[in-house]
């Protein structure tokens, strides 16, 4: 009975500091916990394919906290207007949730700096009309989280027919539309550009709204965690936001809807074929199989007889030089080629051993593509120019630079198509997150 009794007392203690208004700041010092209020998302908090926590809203506050050296407690919910309660009832000292500054949150809510701008679409499925300006959005059915700052912006559009969810996130309303159970939803463009690879029906109709900012939210009143936040950010902004968002977002520069089809089809058409060679090789080389298979299909289409007008050839696209250091007989033999691949793109990463992850796989797949030598030159060019040779943030701007004249005169191993190694690296993480999202969150083992 003590026991539940002093439990009690704990939770009346921290819900009296995170609702303590302008001393919030004392009470998180005091207490050594930080209560972040979050949602469930793949641009916010999840738990990854290895079961760590991870996330941009949480790698984030994790920072912050390390800043004030104290301890996060989250607490996740499962839609916007559920977490903006929780902040309304002080069940938190901030919402970290890709929430939007505007004019009506403003006016109950006060907000760190902005760490991300995003446009509002407006996401049909693919088949649905074609719109092209404000007169054809008139007569559309459309669903939106609630609460969320799109159910302002479409305020601003009385031609649309719109009602909101208070139970799911975007992420569920942007399935919904995939699978034809919704006409239309509004997502922020991350977001979109994240979902339409797994939901490749999923299109952008019309553009509602441009340049929005995201930051974290807070309640009135907390002008010195505001300043806390403050002080922590610009730091952080400096030293570590861009490669934070590299890390996270990185892939979804390029999008190719025939691309992304052809590769789903073909998951489930050649890679079955090649499955165990590549579970067994990625395994014996200290290799994630998923990411081995999904640079063999950058490489090749899963196609074991392929070759470039450069002569590299098979799955893996393996150079006669390379084949043959390896131990293998035919280049076309499929078992033979993944083997080699996977042994070559180790010993890529063994050149950047002390890298830490994500870094060192980047690293090492960009050697794969261009050679060690142009890769070492880039490390050398990254250097020159102050630049991180061990941050593929630093060396995806650098490597492009191997064939401009005023750069690769002065290296040793001359000119590059730097430009390839980047594209190369960015659809193997593209390719490597559809096939885990496939694989549903089972091991491939």
């Amino acid at each position: 009975m003590f026991s539940l009794q002093l439990a009690g007392l704990f939770s009346v203690v921290l819900l009296a500091a995170c609702s303590s208004g302008s001393d919030s700041l004392d009470s998180i010092l005091a207490s050594r916990k930080l209560v972040v209020l979050i949602v469930n998302s793949p641009t916010a908090y999840y738990y990854d394919r290895d079961d760590q926590l991870a996330g941009p809203e949480y790698e984030m506050t994790q920072s912050f906290a390390r800043h004030l050296d104290v301890e996060v407690e989250y607490r996740a919910y499962d839609s916007t207007k559920q977490v903006i309660d929780a902040l309304r009832n002080h069940e938190g000292h901030l919402v970290a949730a890709g929430l939007t500054i505007n004019a009506a949150r403003k006016q109950s809510f006060d907000f760190g700096p902005s760490y991300q701008t995003l446009d509002e679409l407006l996401i049909c499925h693919r088949d649905n009309r074609a719109i092209r300006s404000t007169d054809d959005l008139a007569g559309l059915e459309v669903v939106v989280a609630g609460e969320s700052s799109f159910v302002d912006t479409l305020k601003q559009y009385p031609g649309i027919d719109w009602r909101s969810d208070n139970e799911h996130n975007t992420q569920y309303l942007l399935n919904e539309v995939a699978e034809g159970r919704l006409q239309c939803t509004v997502s922020d463009s991350t977001l979109f550009y994240i979902e339409r690879r797994y939901h490749t029906e999923l299109q952008n109709k019309y553009t509602l709204s441009e340049n929005s900012h995201l930051a974290w939210m807070l309640n009135k009143d907390d002008d010195d965690l505001v300043d806390a936040i403050d002080d922590w950010f610009d730091e952080y902004k400096e030293n570590e936001l861009e490669q934070m968002l590299d890390k996270y977002y990185g892939y979804v520069e390029i999008f190719d809807y025939v691309d992304t089809h052809k590769f789903l089809r073909r998951i489930d058409i050649r890679l079955k074929k090649y499955q165990k060679y590549f579970i067994d090789a990625a395994s014996k080389n200290g290799i994630d199989p998923v990411l081995l298979a999904a640079q063999s299909y950058q490489e090749s289409h899963w196609n074991p007889r392929a070759k470039s007008p450069t002569g590299v050839r098979g799955i893996m696209m393996l150079t006669q030089p390379v084949a043959k250091s390896l131990g293998v007989k035919s280049r076309l033999n499929a078992k033979q080629n993944i083997y080699a691949g996977a042994k070559f793109h180790a010993r890529m990463k063994k050149i950047v051993d002390d890298v830490p992850e994500p870094d060192r796989t980047w690293l090492a797949l960009a050697a794969y593509n261009i050679g060690r030598g142009h890769f070492r030159d880039a490390q050398t060019l990254a250097k020159k120019l102050d630049k991180n040779p061990d941050t593929w943030n630093d060396m995806k701007d650098v490597l492009p630079l191997l064939a401009e004249k005023k750069y690769y005169t002065g290296l040793k191993y001359g000119y590059a198509r730097g430009n390839e190694p980047v594209t190369y690296v960015t659809r193997i993480r593209n390719y490597e997150k559809l096939l885990h999202r496939r694989l549903d969150g089972k091991v491939w083992q």
